[in-house]
């Protein structure tokens, strides 16, 4: 290829592949790379058109990204090809696994999930299990988020899920990055101008999205949804200004934004919508239908509420303009306002004491982020005005911005930033040769398994983080605690439940020789390590001797030496336990997309208080 001039199929030896039959080129591209795919296509026209124009190629693409393959069919119907579909499943695939928090300290897990061309965040609350386990007993949850396709497989679009007053609220907003290797989610408020947020022409969503199952549905799709305080006002083409990132304003200042914006856009569910799941549960379920009528009226929900309001409006409800009048109102970019250089004059004196006291400031994204929230480069940092971020743009409304950042970690668990609305990634390791027990893990103190205690009916339910380190020549598995059922946490959040030295055979016997079922009890493997125990307060919890042992039917028990307490541990199926499990209602919007607040009792769901719980209950 020279002077910018495209050669021919013939020219770059590319006939041959041009000469195949299409499934026989998809077979062959299920093998590369959506990436490798568009380079490809870069060769030459032949090839160019021949990519572009194959169904079947990007087919055989999605396929390879995991979504559930029975679906892909009517997932197309929502997208205007293959291709686009394959562009929203590999924009949004890097949000996939879990996310946690470290407020409240009993666990904040959110497990984003596929739902219906779109993925959901759903958020595992802390619970109690019967005697069966998690074989039979569900698995509470709550949504928190979904991002939705557009016609062109742009992940545009997504609803923050809350409740107010007793009823479900969903919140629209804009997605506005992905990074692929993104560890970070972050809520934030976003300021656009109206020319890159209302472009001519702009169609979110095709005109005819599942035809064949939405026939039925009728004139139920032109419900009115009650839109409270959605305004929108529409401005002339204004000059464009540079936007302000919101990780600039003050912690307090960002969370009166996010609350304004998401009363001011909230959409009230009807009660059938509300009902209907938001991804496919077991395979006895036939959800695809309801799944694909919800998608239609989420959509109907957005074109009544595109998620934004005026600058304006925001202004009026924060105090940072007087109302305006209808002669003036064209006047008010020009004028001084009052009330914003008395926050300046405020903000500029808190801030020197701020920066007197040693306080840190607020990250930026190229920042490392320490446990207590300090960072570097604060020169970066400086806070800027809310009324400046607001005149940054003519609409606000809600965002979602997936990034990376160089997070410090302390036994698999990141160092969180305790200012920040966000949600962290947890590294989550495969199992492999020699490093076998790698994954996620849940269970419940006593023996046999599941087995109630004396005087109680339900055995907490932990969840941990089974992890490698190599540390001073030594292999290392590191149970990470990232969930806690019980109704007053022991450990905080991301402690190590046991540390185990994989290159040390365990030399104490197992505790008990029969299982629940009086079956006999057979150890493969022992390995010695420790176990958490209380210590100097809560933050700082203590160790003791104890042994890992890997048991029949993929089971692994730490028995702590001295008290013969023992953590018995399942491999789990996060997702498998999420389609069968039970759905309770969330919290209000901002708190239920990250808790922020210092809890130690269960906020996402109400269980009743026992006096006469002691830790060491939890451990018979």
């Amino acid at each position: 290829m020279s002077g910018g001039v495209a050669v021919e199929a013939e020219d770059c030896g590319s006939g041959f592949f041009l000469g195949l039959p299409d499934d026989v080129l998809a077979l062959i591209s299920a093998w590369l790379r959506p990436g490798d795919l568009c380079a490809l296509a870069l060769c030459c026209r032949g090839l160019h058109a021949a990519i572009a124009a194959s169904e079947r190629v990007w087919l055989a693409q999605c396929r390879r990204l995991g979504p559930p393959p029975h679906l892909l069919s009517m997932w197309r119907m929502g997208v205007r090809s293959y291709r686009a579909l394959c562009r929203f499943l590999a924009a949004v695939a890097p949000l996939l696994g879990i996310w946690v928090h470290q407020n409240p300290e009993l666990g904040n897990v959110v497990c984003v999930i596929w739902g219906f061309l779109s993925i959901v965040g759903v958020r595992v609350i802390p619970q109690e299990l019967g005697p069966l386990g998690l074989d039979a007993g569900p698995l509470l949850w709550a949504p928190v988020f979904e991002i939705l396709a557009d016609a062109n497989g742009a992940p545009s679009r997504f609803f923050l899920h809350g409740r107010d007053c007793g009823v479900d609220c969903l919140y629209p907003g804009f997605v506005r990055s992905i990074e692929s290797s993104c560890n970070v989610l972050f809520l934030e408020a976003d300021a656009r101008h109206i020319a890159s947020t209302f472009p001519s022409k702009q169609h979110l969503f095709p005109a005819r999205s599942f035809p064949a199952i939405s026939e039925s549905k009728g004139p139920s799709l032109g419900r009115q949804y009650c839109r409270s305080y959605a305004t929108v006002i529409y401005r002339s083409l204004a000059v464009p200004r540079a936007s302000l990132p919101f990780s600039r304003l003050p912690f307090r200042d960002g969370r009166r934004l996010l609350e304004l914006v998401a009363a001011r856009v909230r959409l009230k569910v009807p009660r059938d919508l509300a009902s209907a799941p938001l991804f496919e549960r077991s395979s006895f379920c036939d959800d695809a239908s309801i799944l694909a009528d919800r998608r239609l009226e989420l959509i109907e929900m957005l074109k009544l509420n595109g998620g934004w309001i005026d600058r304006d409006v925001a202004e009026l409800a924060l105090g940072l303009m007087e109302h305006p009048s209808a002669e003036n109102i064209n006047a008010i970019d020009d004028r001084p306002c009052p009330a914003a250089h008395q926050r300046r004059a405020f903000s500029s004196i808190t801030g020197y004491l701020k920066q007197f006291m040693g306080r840190s400031s607020f990250p930026s994204a190229s920042c490392s982020i320490s446990r207590n929230g300090s960072s570097s480069g604060s020169s970066k940092n400086k806070h800027a005005q809310l009324h400046e971020f607001l005149r940054s743009g003519d609409l606000i409304g809600l965002s979602l911005r997936a990034t990376h950042m160089r997070l410090t970690t302390y036994r698999a668990w990141p160092n969180m930033h305790d200012s920040r609305i966000a949600l962290y990634k947890l590294p989550l390791q495969g199992p492999m040769a020699g490093r076998e027990y790698a994954g996620l893990w849940g269970g419940t103190f006593g023996w046999p398994p599941g087995q109630p205690s004396e005087g109680k009916s339900e055995k907490a339910l932990f969840f941990l983080l089974l992890s490698y380190e190599e540390v001073e020549g030594h292999l290392l598995l590191i149970g990470t605690k990232i969930l806690e059922g019980t109704h007053y946490v022991l450990h905080p959040n991301g402690s190590a439940m046991f540390i185990v030295k994989m290159d040390e055979i365990g030399s104490e016997a197992f505790p008990w020789e029969t299982s629940a079922e009086s079956l006999q009890v057979e150890v493969k493997n022992s390995y010695s390590g420790e176990g958490i125990v209380s210590g100097y307060g809560f933050q700082y919890p203590g160790s003791k001797p104890g042994s890992l042992f890997v048991l029949q039917n993929g089971l692994l028990a730490f028995v702590w030496k001295e008290s013969k307490s023992v953590l018995t541990l399942q491999r789990v199926d996060l997702q498998e336990l999420l389609k069968k499990g039970e759905r309770v209602p969330v919290l209000p919007p901002i708190a239920n997309f990250a808790y922020l607040t210092k809890s130690y009792s269960n906020v996402f769901a109400g269980f009743p208080t026992n006096s006469g719980h002691s830790s060491s209950s939890n451990y018979d």
